[in-house]
């Protein structure tokens, strides 16, 4: 429960150095507020982030932190209780907010909120639309779970009426199990896709769907639902809805759609068919899963008034996302590519879109096992078949395996196996440093390498940038 608004002055978050806790505070800063903060993790970029911002943290968790006491106090997902901080916070009656709330009530409220949502494309999907709306004039705020290289950072007041929020389905803190996207008042929602994730919290699709239609179900009637027609779930969930409804699609049978896909190097280019017209469109991304994501910002930024003209532009000058397919080294024709790809739909559309982009390439799928899903044995057919899609495969070690019991944990040596049966050069080499010396003494000309974690993999991809300029020389092109 938040205090009077004018009676907020010290805002203290426990869990500051997350990526949206961080960039929280800095909003927040920005915004004229006393700002504190505390975790046990505080290393750089994050805390270096917040020393520039003038922002003081902590770097144990203790009820000192919270002395003298703030007005209000921020908890972060990853904080449950019996962490002392928060602790004192209950035992205290101070006054405490969930990082959704906490952005709902800061910057979303008042502002016409455009929320995307979808298990596969949200940071990409949102990132481009907030650089179209940018770029037309509009200057959205945003809070966007990736860094768009177009801003340099991943969230921003604005001074326009829209604001970005990448919707995930996720729970919001120990104390509301609901999922997050239900705390941003959406005027207009994009479903991009609806699959099972997140096993540690939802134990069926059948839960997804369930926050999913209550996230409609507040969506007001003079909003706005775009909708992927290529989903099957997301069909059936928006067959009848209260606001007006926009559907997107790859085929002619939607309000948007495209034609002539084609994927380079460079990026797809395809033509953008809708009710306001047609054009042809140079997106700097590949795969047709990026064209899919594109619709759905033209539809958005179509229904805001932006012109034709302006999305085609606004996607031209697009500079792509960090860690989404982002290229880290190009020389010798050896690509890396470091990607966010984790469940087994998205390592598919990943490496098809390589394959397409790079014809007659030998692909490595370099693939973490880190998520709450993956390190479990929910997708281990379907990550065989998703990982085949690469020529040659190595897998890292599984992220946390002690605390998952054995009759759940995801079976590494079945997954070889599996691999191997589909004609793939698999292996699984837990060792980051091993593995990277693998990579780099093996690598030839032709070949393009994809790392897919949706953590740090050990710092695996800076290892081998650094080891391929080594035996290759400096990239000529990486962005």
């Amino acid at each position: 429960m938040l205090p009077p608004f004018a009676d907020i002055r010290h805002l203290h978050l426990i869990g500051i150095c997350g990526t949206a806790m961080g960039a929280l505070a800095v909003l927040l800063k920005e915004r004229g507020f006393r700002v504190t903060g505390s975790d046990s993790a505080v290393y750089p970029p994050m805390s270096e982030v917040l020393r520039d911002h003038d922002i003081h943290v902590a770097s144990a968790y203790s009820p000192d932190n919270i002395t003298p006491r703030p007005d209000l106090v921020v908890i972060g997902n990853a904080l449950s209780r019996g962490n002392e901080e928060v602790e004192a916070v209950l035992e205290r009656r101070i006054p405490f907010v969930s990082l959704p709330e906490a952005l709902r009530e800061f910057f979303i409220r008042g502002s016409i909120s455009i929320v995307v949502t979808g298990t596969h494309g949200k940071t990409t999907t949102s990132s481009l639309l907030a650089w179209v709306l940018d770029f037309a004039g509009l200057q959205p705020g945003f809070m966007i779970g990736g860094v768009p290289a177009n801003f340099g950072v991943g969230a921003r007041t604005g001074s326009g009426r829209f604001f970005v929020s990448e919707g995930d389905e996720y729970d919001t803190a120990f104390f509301d199990k609901r999922s997050k996207f239900l705390h941003y008042l959406p005027d207009i929602v994009v479903v991009n896709n609806i699959e099972f994730d997140h096993a540690d919290i939802f134990g069926d699709i059948g839960e997804i769907e369930l926050s999913f239609r209550r996230l409609l179900n507040i969506v007001p009637r003079n909003g706005l639902v775009a909708a992927n027609r290529d989903d099957p779930r997301v069909v059936r969930l928006t067959e009848h809805t209260w606001p007006p409804k926009v559907m997107f699609s790859l085929s002619g049978d939607a309000d948007w759609h495209a034609r002539n896909v084609r994927d380079t190097a460079s990026g797809a280019t395809f033509d953008l068919i809708g009710p306001s017209g047609q054009t042809t469109c140079e997106l700097p991304l590949f795969g047709r899963h990026n064209v899919s994501n594109a619709l759905a910002v033209a539809a958005v930024c179509a229904h805001v008034g932006v012109s034709l003209e302006q999305i085609r532009d606004g996607m031209r000058s697009f500079k792509g996302v960090r860690r989404r397919l982002e290229k880290l080294y190009d020389a010798q024709e050896i690509v890396l590519y470091d990607d966010f790809a984790h469940h087994p739909t998205a390592i598919t559309e990943t490496l098809r879109g390589v394959r397409a982009a790079h014809p007659g390439s030998r692909v490595w799928a370099i693939f973490e096992p880190r998520s709450n899903t993956t390190v479990r044995r929910f997708f281990q057919t379907e990550l065989a078949d998703a990982l085949a899609c690469g020529d040659v495969v190595r897998l890292g070690a599984v992220h946390r395996n002690d605390r998952i019991p054995e009759s759940e944990r995801l079976d590494i040596a079945r997954l070889v196996s599996d691999l191997r049966e589909r004609g793939a050069d698999a292996e699984s080499l837990p060792d980051v440093s091993r593995l990277c010396d693998e990579i780099t003494s093996n690598a030839r000309a032709g070949d393009v390498i994809v790392v897919m974690s949706n953590g740090g993999f050990g710092g695996l991809t800076g290892l081998l940038r650094d080891a391929l300029e080594k035996r290759f020389g400096a990239s000529e092109s990486a962005t």
